[in-house]
């Protein structure tokens, strides 16, 4: 597999507190790095935004320990307060644009969720560091999506944008090949990792997969 330069990640866990259900999400972010996660993006939607900075700082304890990239999801004062190391924004999120302008630090990464192939060609995707592909498949930890892209969409895109796509959307064992090979350079779990009793093994398992 070639890791693309500008974000040479190949395993990114999405975690929130809800979706571990068998140890605390410090537990499992940790045991998921040991296992081979190498990016990580806390996604916190229900939670205020004090209660959100007190997790993310936890969370940044650990990820710094391992120099693992922390992303925050959808809240920028969150990422600014804890000095994240970017944030990832949907379509009714604030869009990259004004996030650059609010937070104009060249290092940090920027991840924007595609739903409509129009947004490959639009103002925001271009200040984006990274493209999140969601969903490939259908998931229940996310239900507020518009396209299931399946492995053609991913294809589809690949053609249209250099930059580094990450899949998500019931990202598993079963398909994470299939995934990279449609123009995937990078896999995005929750489930998988945060729903295991063993979230070290899930997460070897996984990169396993991805780098053979």
């Amino acid at each position: 597999m070639i890791l693309h330069p500008q974000f040479p990640f190949r395993l990114y866990l999405v975690i929130s507190e809800a979706d571990c259900k068998h140890h605390n999400f410090l537990v499992v972010a940790e045991e998921a790095i040991k296992g081979g996660v190498d990016i990580i993006q806390l996604r916190e939607k229900h939670a205020l935004t004090t209660a959100f900075i007190e997790k993310a700082k936890r969370l940044k304890e650990i990820t710094d320990r391992h120099n693992v990239p922390l992303i925050i999801n959808d809240n920028l004062d969150v990422a600014i307060q804890v000095d994240a190391a970017g944030i990832h924004v949907g379509n009714s999120d604030l869009p990259p644009v004004a996030i650059r302008s609010q937070w104009n630090q060249a290092d940090k990464l920027i991840g924007y969720s595609i739903e409509y192939l129009e947004q490959l060609s639009n103002e925001q995707t271009e200040v984006a560091d990274y493209l999140g592909i969601s969903p490939i498949f259908s998931t229940a930890t996310k239900t507020d999506t518009i396209t299931e892209w399946g492995l053609q969409g991913i294809s589809t895109i690949r053609k249209q944008t250099q930059q580094p796509l990450v899949a998500i959307g019931n990202m598993n064992i079963s398909n994470a090949r299939s995934v990279l090979h449609a123009g995937a350079d990078c896999i995005a779990v929750v489930s998988a990792i945060c729903g295991s009793a063993n979230p070290q093994k899930a997460a070897s398992e996984l990169i396993n997969e991805l780098i053979k």
